[in-house]
């Protein structure tokens, strides 16, 4: 197959890549290198610099004649999402837009799109499942969102199949360890060089983490499976903040105590998903555990 990755020189985008290529897929990656990397990049994807919202993006698909996007390129914080509304709706749905309409017109048979846990909100029954109401509580939920509404309408008018992922919180390697990046890039740094990180409100609150690894393998399943549906991409396991804060002492050899510092507006409490709709489609659930999710992460930002 020949499949586009948009936003695969990221870090969710990335572990995509390699998962395609190592199952004998042609690759090819748009991505305008904002929060992408030149290293995160496999050798043999092309690597097409470039924003989804460029309309040159066209000419890509008219030269690569793909079978299959996976739609990975987001503006991704929740800050800016409430900061910057406009600029946010303008990547994630006008550049999600030029990218469906250039596959529409290009014959792309799928798209594989991750919209976002933060479409849930606060939850009001946990595990959250795909049927939960949707409570956005932030500009970033509902852009993401509105273009699952995009890929159904797209489905129904042009026979152009989806799978749209719900990803809880997703960590491991190339995970963006500076200003709003995932939790454990941040305390996997900050553990290794011996340091506190701070914990925000009393860190009670709970969350589900997904291996990365994990997410690329559901990702290869939807190139032939998991047609026009939602899932969710989880482990159905959740852990206190201040218990992923014990665990990283252990795996590091510290004692490092928390610094706790004003919870923030609009932080979610408790949160975790479960995955029985995709493991009943089609068999996939979470191979690595926490621990060895951990390990593995702390093992790439030691070589850093």
């Amino acid at each position: 197959m020949k499949i586009l990755v948009t936003g695969g020189a990221g870090f969710i985008g990335s572990h995509i890549v390699d998962e395609y290529i190592k199952l004998g897929h042609d690759v090819c990656i748009i991505d305008n290198m904002t929060h992408g990397k030149e290293e995160n990049v496999n050798k043999k994807a092309k690597l097409y610099k470039m924003d989804i919202r460029d309309k040159k993006v066209e000419e890509v698909f008219q030269k690569e004649k793909f079978d299959v996007v996976s739609h990975h390129a987001a503006q991704i914080s929740v800050p800016n999402s409430v900061e910057n509304p406009f600029e946010d709706a303008d990547i994630n749905i006008n550049g999600s837009l030029n990218i469906l309409e250039c596959a529409r017109k290009h014959g792309v048979k799928k798209i594989i799109y991750p919209a976002s846990a933060a479409i849930f909100g606060e939850p009001v029954y946990l595990p959250v499942d795909e049927n939960h109401p949707l409570n956005m509580q932030c500009g970033y939920g509902v852009t993401k969102h509105t273009i699952e509404h995009y890929l159904y309408v797209y489905y129904k008018l042009y026979g152009m199949k989806y799978t749209s992922f719900r990803y809880s919180n997703v960590y491991g390697p190339r995970q963006d360890s500076t200003g709003e990046g995932g939790v454990v890039a941040i305390f996997s740094e900050m553990f290794l060089e011996g340091k506190a990180p701070c914990i925000f409100g009393d860190g009670k609150q709970t969350r589900d983490f997904v291996y990365v690894k994990d997410v690329a393998k559901a990702n290869a399943i939807a190139l032939n499976d998991l047609d026009n549906e939602l899932f969710n991409v989880a482990t159905d396991y959740e852990i206190s903040v201040n218990d992923l804060f014990k665990t990283f002492n252990d795996l590091t050899d510290n004692n490092l105590t928390p610094v706790y510092k004003e919870e923030r507006p609009g932080d979610i409490k408790y949160s975790y998903m479960t995955y029985d709709k995709i493991k009943n489609a089609c068999g996939w659930k979470p191979e690595y555990s926490l621990e060895k999710g951990l390990k593995e992460t702390l093992d790439f930002y030691k070589s850093k």
